[in-house]
C-alpha cells in the first residue's frame, strides 16, 4: 500500500465548483471544503490518484462497477479501436455484429431460460425496462389487471420513477411522492442484528420473512400483481445478505401465483458474488435480471435486462412487421459500451474472475470480522468479495460517525463507501492479499480515530 500524503485544500483559481450540482453529495460542504483528497486526477489499477498526487486504494471498486480495477489495457484498447471504427450506431432498426454477439455471450452466462437481452444505459433504466416488460407480458396474456409491483424495504433500484417506487430507501422517496407508481407494496427487509449480527455468509435466520409475500398477495389478490423485485444481495444499503432459503421461497410463491420475479443484479452481476450472477450464487432463478456496472467494468455507461424466453415469446405474437416493444434508448447497445463489455467478459472468463472474487472474499471476510471488538462496531456481515460493518451512531446525529470515518480513511489513503452509519467494502478482483490486509487495518485505525 503506497503511503498517503496529507491532502490540503484545493483552490485553483481556474476551476469554479459552483455550477456542478453533484449527485448524492453534500454539495455545500464539499464546495466549502474544496478537499484535494476528493478531487481525482487519474485512476490506474486498484488506485485513484488525487490532484495532489495522493494515492487512494479503491475499496469499493468505484461504485461497485470497476471490479477489474481502472485502465485495464484490454478494455482501453478495445474502446480505442471501436471509436476509430464506428463511434455510434442507432439501435432503432439497425444493429451491429458486436452487439448481437454480446447479447449472445450474456445470455449464455445467465441461469435457466433467461436468454433474451435488452440493452440500456444504466441500472436505473434497466429496472424501469424490466417493469415495463412485466406489465406488457401480463397484458398480452390477457391479464391486464396485473399492474402492481412488490419491492422491499431498504431496497435500492435506482432513481428512475419505477425503480424509486419499488425501492425502499426513505430518503430517496420522500420528496417525490407525487411521481410514485401507484399500488406498490413492500416486503420487510431481512436485516435484523438481534438475530443475525456478525454473520459470515448467508444468515441461517430469516427465510420465513419471504412468507410475508403470501400476506401481501392475499391483501391485494394475485390477479393484481405483475412482479416482485429484489436485489439478491442488497448492496447500496450496506451488504444485506439473503438468509438461507429466502430467495428460493420467494421464487416458489411467485410461481404459485403467476407473478414474475425480478432480480436486480446491478451490483451482484458479473462475478462479485463468486458466480456470474447472484441468482447462481444463491441458487434461485428469476424471470428477469437487471444488470449494469460490472458488465463493462464501469468504463462506458451500460445496463440491460435479461428476460426469460417465455416473456420474449409473449411479445412476439403480432404481425412480423410490427414493433413488439415500444421502448428503447438513443444509446442502447452503444458501440463503445459494447466493445468495453466484450473486453471485460474476455478478462472475466480468461482470468476466472468470479472465482477470484470468491477467494479474495475469504481474506476480506476474515479481516473485516477481526474488527468485531473495535469501538462502536455493532455488526459485521460479508459474502464473497463484499463486506460491511455498522457503527453505533453519535447521539442525535445519525450518519455523522460514518462521515467522519470516511474522511479519516481518505487521509489514510482508502476510498470506501458509507450509507447512514454503515461502511461498505468491495475491493476489485485485482487486489492483492496485502492490499486487503492494509484496507482492513486502515478501517481499524479509522474506527478508533472516530470513536
Amino acid at each position: 500500500m503506497p503511503e498517503s500524503a496529507n491532502a490540503t485544500t484545493f483552490d485553483p483559481s481556474d476551476i469554479n465548483l459552483d455550477p456542478y450540482w453533484m449527485p448524492f453529495t453534500h454539495n455545500r460542504y464539499f464546495k466549502q471544503q474544496r478537499p484535494a483528497n476528493r478531487m481525482i486526477a487519474s485512476a490506474r489499477g486498484a488506485y485513484y490518484t488525487t490532484v495532489e498526487g495522493q494515492q487512494l486504494f479503491d475499496g469499493l471498486s468505484g461504485l461497485w462497477c470497476s471490479g477489474l480495477g481502472h485502465g485495464h489495457p484490454k478494455i482501453v484498447e478495445a474502446v480505442q479501436r471501436q471509436i476509430a471504427e464506428a463511434d455510434y450506431v442507432p439501435a432503432f432498426q439497425l444493429g451491429s455484429p458486436a452487439t448481437f454477439k454480446l447479447a449472445d455471450r450474456i445470455a449464455s452466462l445467465a441461469p435457466g431460460s433467461l436468454d433474451r437481452v435488452f440493452f440500456t444505459n444504466s441500472g436505473s433504466e434497466a429496472v424501469d425496462t424490466a417493469m415495463k416488460m412485466a406489465l406488457g407480458y401480463h397484458r398480452l396474456r390477457g391479464e391486464a389487471s396485473r399492474t402492481r409491483f412488490i419491492g422491499r424495504e431498504k431496497a435500492y433500484h435506482g432513481v428512475g420513477l419505477g425503480g424509486m417506487s419499488v425501492g425502499g430507501m426513505v430518503a430517496n422517496r420522500k420528496m417525490f411522492a407525487p411521481l410514485m407508481v401507484p399500488g406498490v407494496d413492500h416486503l420487510p427487509h431481512t436485516h435484523n442484528p438481534a438475530e443475525t449480527a456478525f454473520s459470515k455468509g448467508q444468515p441461517e435466520w430469516g427465510a420465513h420473512l419471504a412468507d410475508e409475500l403470501e400476506r401481501i398477495v392475499a391483501l391485494h389478490d394475485a390477479s393484481t400483481i405483475a412482479g416482485v423485485i429484489v436485489e439478491p444481495m442488497q448492496g447500496s444499503v450496506g451488504v444485506i445478505i439473503p438468509p438461507l432459503g429466502y430467495l428460493q421461497r420467494l421464487r416458489d410463491i411467485c410461481t404459485k401465483h403467476g407473478i414474475l420475479l425480478i432480480f436486480d443484479e446491478v451490483i451482484c452481476g458479473f462475478g462479485r458474488m463468486g458466480d456470474w450472477f447472484g441468482a447462481q450464487a444463491f441458487g434461485a432463478t428469476p424471470d428477469l435480471i437487471t444488470f449494469a456496472k460490472g458488465v463493462n467494468n464501469g468504463t462506458i455507461p451500460m445496463g440491460g435486462v435479461i428476460a426469460d424466453q417465455k416473456i420474449y415469446d409473449t411479445f412476439m405474437q403480432g404481425p412480423e412487421y410490427a414493433v413488439e416493444l415500444f421502448h428503447g434508448y438513443t444509446y442502447s447497445g452503444h458501440p463503445m459500451a459494447v466493445a468495453a463489455a466484450h473486453a471485460t467478459l474476455d478478462v472475466l472468463e480468461e482470468e476466472g474472475i468470479p472465482q477470484r472474487f470468491a477467494e479474495l472474499g475469504k481474506r476480506l471476510g476474515e479481516g473485516v470480522h477481526s474488527l468485531r471488538d473495535e469501538p462502536n462496531v455493532t455488526d459485521i456481515r460479508n459474502y464473497s468479495c463484499a463486506a460491511a460493518f455498522d457503527l453505533a451512531p453519535i447521539e442525535g446525529k445519525p450518519g455523522l460517525r460514518a462521515i467522519r470515518l470516511f474522511e479519516d480513511a481518505l487521509k489514510r489513503g482508502f476510498l470506501i463507501r458509507f450509507t447512514g452509519d454503515t461502511i461498505a467494502l468491495a475491493p476489485p478482483a485485482i487486489s492483492t492479499e496485502a492490499e486487503i490486509d492494509a484496507l482492513v487495518e486502515g478501517m481499524r485505525q479509522s474506527i478508533r480515530a472516530v470513536a
